[in-house]
C-alpha cells in the first residue's frame, strides 16, 4: 500500500473515519467488504414485531367500527366501551398466528401479573398505533409508561427500586436521550461552561465530543478502565470523583467499548463515595448492553436518587431504525434538589422560561422541563415520542417480561459469543474469559496481540514503528476488513474495536483469519529489519 498521510483524518470521530475506511476497502474491485465497526446489530426480535402488525390490523377494524357509516376509507377514532370482548374474539380468530396468540398472552399477562386495566391498556395501544392523537401525556403514555417501568425495573434495578418510585420519559433512542440531557442540564444551571465532567473511558465518541462544543464548553476528567483489570476502573480513578469541583460523572455500563460490565468493586466504591463524600454529584448512566450482561446491575440500582439512567432498545431487540429509548429518574432525586438551591437570579430566569407550563415553576421536576426543552418549551404541548413508537416498545417489553426463562436473551448470548470464538480460534488466541464481559464488542489491542504471538520484542517494535490509523487503513486495503479506532473512544492503548454483533460467525472467523495472515506478514517484515 502505497505511503499515505492520514493526518488529515486525526480530528475526525470514529464514525466519520469509518467512511474513508470502507471507501479504501471498497477499492478493489469483486472483494467481499467486512464492516465490522458498525455495532447495528444483524438479528432482531421477530415475535413482538409480529404482534405489533397483527395488533395494527385490529386498530384499523376498530376505526372502521366507528364510523361503519362512512365509505371510501374513513374511520373514527376506537371506542372503549367492549373492546376487551372484540379484542379477544379478534384473538381466537388468530390462534394459529404468533403474533395474534402473543397479543392474548401479553392481555392477560397486563391484567393478571402486573394488575392494570386491560381495557385501559387496549384502548391506549389500539390509540397509540393507529397513531390518531397527540401523545398524551407528552412525557409517556400512561399504560405504556407503567408496564416499560417494569422492563426496567426487571433488567436494570433488580430488587433495588419497585417501578412506583421511578419516573419514566420515552425518547427517541439513546442519542435523543443525551442531547437532551445536555440541553437541560444547561438551560437549568446544573452545568455551566468551566465545571468539570467526570467521563468513564473509553466511552461512547459523542460522550466524549459533546461536553467540549461551544454549546457546553466543559472540562474534561478521565476516570480510565484498566485493560490488564479486566477493563475494570482502579480505585484510585474512582477516587477521582472525590474531587467537589466535578458537577456530573457520564459512564457508560457495560462499557462501549471494551463491553465490559462494572464490577461489584466498582459499584460499591461509587455508592460509597456518593454517600459519604459526594451527596451532591450528578450521575448520568448508558446502560443499553446491560440486557447482554449476566447477572446485571445499573448505578441507577445503587444510587438511584443521584442518577439519570438512559436505556435504548435498539441492540438488544434489534430496533436501531425505531428509536425507542427511555430516561429513568427516581421520584426524589439531585436534580431537583439543586434545582431548589440555585440562586434567587437563577431561579427568577427559569420562572420566566417556565411560566406557560405550570403556575409554580419551583415545583416543575427536572424530567418535565426535559420534555418541555425538548420542544423548546413553547410546544411541550406537543412533545413526546410518537404513540406507534411507544406501542413497539411496549411490545418489546412485555415480550422480555413474559419470557420467564430468559430464552431471547440466552440465545441472542450464544450468538455473540460464537462469534467472538471463532474471531479469536482463527487469530490464533484463546478468547478472553471474564464473567463481566458482554462480548458486544471487542477491543484487539494491537500491542497486547503482538506480544501474545510473537513475543515482547515484536510487540516494542511495532509500537514503535506502526501507527494505529494507518494500520487501520492497511488492514481495509489489503483484506476489506473495517474496524474503528478505539482511540477515538478514549483507550490509551492502539487497539481496533470490533462490533461481534453486525456479522455472521463465519464472517469473523474470516476476520481472524486475515489478520492472522497479516499479522505473520508483518512479523515477516521485522525479521528482515532485524535481520
Amino acid at each position: 500500500m502505497p505511503r499515505t498521510d492520514y493526518s488529515q483524518y486525526a480530528k475526525l470521530s470514529p464514525f466519520e473515519l469509518k467512511d474513508a475506511l470502507i471507501q479504501v476497502a471498497s477499492s478493489r474491485e469483486n472483494r467481499l467488504i467486512l464492516n465490522a465497526g458498525r455495532g447495528n446489530p444483524n438479528f432482531l426480535a421477530t415475535l413482538p414485531r409480529r404482534a405489533f402488525f397483527r395488533l395494527g390490523l385490529f386498530a384499523a377494524a376498530e376505526a372502521e367500527l366507528s364510523f361503519s357509516y362512512m365509505e371510501n376509507g374513513v374511520g373514527g377514532l376506537p371506542k372503549l366501551a367492549g373492546i376487551e370482548g372484540r379484542f379477544e374474539r379478534f384473538v381466537s380468530e388468530h390462534r394459529d398466528q404468533p403474533g395474534g396468540v402473543f397479543l392474548g398472552r401479553a392481555l392477560s399477562y397486563v391484567r393478571d401479573q402486573l394488575g392494570l386495566s386491560a381495557s385501559d391498556f387496549l384502548h391506549e395501544a389500539v390509540e397509540g398505533i393507529l397513531g390518531s392523537n397527540y401523545p398524551v401525556p407528552p412525557r409517556m403514555l400512561r399504560v405504556s409508561e407503567e408496564i416499560v417501568k417494569h422492563y426496567i425495573v426487571k433488567e436494570m434495578i433488580g430488587g433495588y427500586l419497585t417501578s412506583s418510585e421511578i419516573d419514566l420519559f420515552a425518547v427517541e433512542g439513546g442519542t435523543a436521550a443525551m442531547t437532551y440531557i445536555f440541553n437541560s442540564l444547561k438551560q437549568n444551571k446544573l452545568i455551566a461552561p468551566g465545571d468539570k465532567v467526570a467521563i468513564g473511558m473509553p466511552a461512547f465518541t459523542p460522550y466524549i465530543e459533546i461536553p467540549e462544543l461551544n454549546d457546553y464548553r466543559l472540562k474534561q476528567v478521565h476516570i480510565n478502565a484498566d485493560p490488564a483489570a479486566g477493563w475494570q476502573y482502579p480505585d484510585a480513578e474512582l477516587d477521582k470523583l472525590l474531587d467537589k469541583d466535578i458537577k456530573i460523572f457520564f459512564c457508560i455500563n457495560p462499557s462501549n467499548p471494551p463491553s465490559v460490565k462494572m464490577d461489584d468493586r466498582s459499584l460499591e466504591r461509587i455508592t460509597k463515595i456518593v454517600a459519604e463524600k459526594r451527596p451532591d454529584l450528578m450521575i448520568l448512566t448508558d446502560d443499553v448492553y446491560g440486557t447482554f450482561a449476566d447477572d446485571f446491575k445499573s448505578l441507577f440500582a445503587t444510587c438511584p436518587a443521584n442518577t439519570l439512567l438512559v436505556y435504548s432498545f435498539s441492540k438488544y431487540f434489534g430496533a436501531t431504525g425505531w428509536r425507542l429509548g427511555v430516561i429513568a429518574a427516581q421520584r426524589e432525586n439531585v436534580f431537583d434538589a439543586k434545582l431548589k438551591d440555585l440562586s434567587k437570579s437563577d431561579r427568577k430566569e427559569l420562572d420566566e422560561r417556565y411560566s406557560t407550563l405550570v403556575p409554580d415553576v419551583s415545583k416543575l421536576k427536572f424530567l418535565d422541563r426535559l420534555v418541555a426543552d425538548s420542544r423548546t418549551v413553547a410546544l411541550n404541548h406537543t412533545a413526546g415520542l410518537s404513540t406507534p413508537q411507544q406501542v413497539q416498545m411496549v411490545l418489546f417489553s412485555l415480550f422480555a417480561l413474559m419470557d420467564e426463562a430468559d430464552g431471547y436473551k440466552a440465545e441472542l448470548k450464544k450468538l455473540i459469543r460464537r462469534r467472538e470464538a471463532a474471531l479469536f480460534r482463527e487469530l490464533g488466541l484463546p478468547p478472553q474469559n471474564d464473567t463481566n464481559e458482554v462480548d458486544y464488542y471487542t477491543l484487539l489491542d494491537l500491542e497486547a496481540i503482538s506480544r501474545r504471538l510473537y513475543g515482547d520484542a515484536f510487540a516494542d517494535w511495532v509500537k514503535k514503528n506502526v501507527a494505529p490509523t494507518e494500520l487501520l487503513f492497511r488492514i481495509a486495503n489489503d483484506t476489506g476488513i473495517v474496524m474503528l479506532p478505539g482511540s477515538g473512544f478514549g483507550t490509551l492503548q492502539p487497539a481496533g474495536r470490533v462490533s461481534l454483533a453486525n456479522l455472521n460467525e463465519f464472517e469473523y472467523a474470516n476476520i481472524g483469519r486475515s489478520l492472522r495472515t497479516m499479522a505473520d506478514q508483518v512479523y515477516a517484515d521485522f525479521k528482515k529489519k532485524k535481520g
